[in-house]
């Protein structure tokens, strides 16, 4: 034990001697986190609006100012043919063409419809649809409302609207705030990149010193060797994660419903995977520069394969699959179910009892990748 607390003892010295180290493992982070929550979202703003208003009436008018209120939309200008319009399109100046055709307000008295053109720029297919949906409120919306104004009288006789109203109730974020979805997620992201790559350049480091013979030729054994290596990263996960917490309720307002407890044991847990992913990929490379190339093309995978930013439900199936291998999708689904929805143990032992296996598995084989003398 005492071999086990000198290590340990050695490696935190490395660590705090290291000025350059430092703003790496506790300055860095924070502005990632405070930057990337305010910065990844899934709102779209600002869209590039423009209209054909070829009726020139009193409803086409209306259209065109609810579009104006919108906050998502900036409506830019009108044009007179759809030629130019398409043509500034091109030039990626327009993000919607909305073409009113003639006789639109008459259509909609005399044959209580009519029909618009919406032209949406699809490049970002994600963005398009998302544009799609606002502008299907907004009509959604003005058509309610013009029937409302044009067809209560009917004949003479007063007709009682009939219209149906949705009242919405939005559970776990009744606020719509992205950053209560999406600020759990980045935390994830920044305790398992800071361990991973700094474990993972750790005994490449003794490589490249030329100080990992000398140790092999010493009585220290091989666990006790490991254990002293990594322990220090264990920590410093859960320092992080204890900084971002609170940067989490302090600045972003994030609730945490569940026992912050349950955190703490799945991230202890979660912290030996990507340990033991950082031994592994530090005994089969010889210096710091191949095992962050490594670290960072397995972090970019199980990035974009976690649900962080895609859901998982919206990927192919096959995706899908490769997923349930990924230990960051698990992580991001128990600190969201944790701090948003208040689950407990039983809500979250799935997960846990898979990063539990994965923790031995992937321990195991770092263990047995590392080559020691005695």
């Amino acid at each position: 034990m005492k071999t086990i607390l000198f290590i340990i003892q050695k490696e935190f010295r490395q660590i705090f001697r290291n000025k350059a180290m430092l703003p790496i493992i506790f300055v860095l982070p924070l502005l990632q986190l405070l930057i990337l929550s305010n910065a990844a979202s899934f709102e779209v703003k600002n869209i590039q609006f423009s209209y054909i208003d070829s009726d020139h009436s009193a409803a086409s008018r209306k259209l065109i100012t609810n579009f104006k209120a919108s906050s998502y939309f900036k409506v830019i200008q009108s044009f007179n043919s759809k030629t130019e319009a398409n043509h500034e399109m091109q030039k990626g100046k327009v993000d919607v063409i909305l073409e009113i055709p003639n006789h639109f307000e008459r259509n909609l008295i005399k044959e209580k419809k009519s029909s618009l053109s919406v032209s949406i720029n699809a490049i970002d297919g994600a963005a398009a649809g998302i544009e799609n949906v606002y502008i299907t409120q907004i009509i959604t919306a003005f058509n309610q409302n013009i029937q409302t104004n044009l067809f209560q009288y009917n004949e003479a006789t007063y007709v009682q609207p009939q219209n149906i109203v949705t009242i919405p109730s939005f559970w776990y974020n009744n606020t719509l705030n992205y950053k209560t979805f999406m600020v759990p997620g980045i935390l994830v992201l920044l305790v398992t990149m800071l361990t991973l790559f700094l474990s993972s350049m750790n005994i490449v480091r003794e490589k490249e010193m030329g100080t990992l013979e000398q140790i092999n030729v010493t009585p220290i054994k091989k666990y006790q060797f490991i254990i002293g290596k990594l322990f220090p990263f264990w920590v410093l996960g859960l320092v992080i994660l204890t900084v971002g917490l609170l940067i989490a309720k302090l600045i972003f307002n994030v609730p945490i419903l569940g026992n912050i407890g349950l955190i703490y044991l799945f991230t202890s847990v979660y912290l030996f995977v990507i340990l033991g992913i950082g031994l592994f990929i530090s005994n089969h490379t010889e210096t710091q520069q191949q095992a962050m190339f490594i670290a960072w093309f397995f972090t970019v995978i199980f990035i974009l394969m976690s649900g962080l930013f895609t859901p998982i439900e919206s990927m192919p199936q096959w995706a899908q699959n490769v997923t349930l291998f990924n230990p960051i999708r698990y992580f991001v689904e128990i600190i969201r179910m944790v701090m948003l929805k208040g689950a407990t143990f039983l809500d979250i032992s799935f997960q846990f009892f898979i990063i539990v296996l994965y923790a031995f598995i992937l321990n195991g084989l770092a263990v047995l990748s590392y080559k020691k003398v005695n």
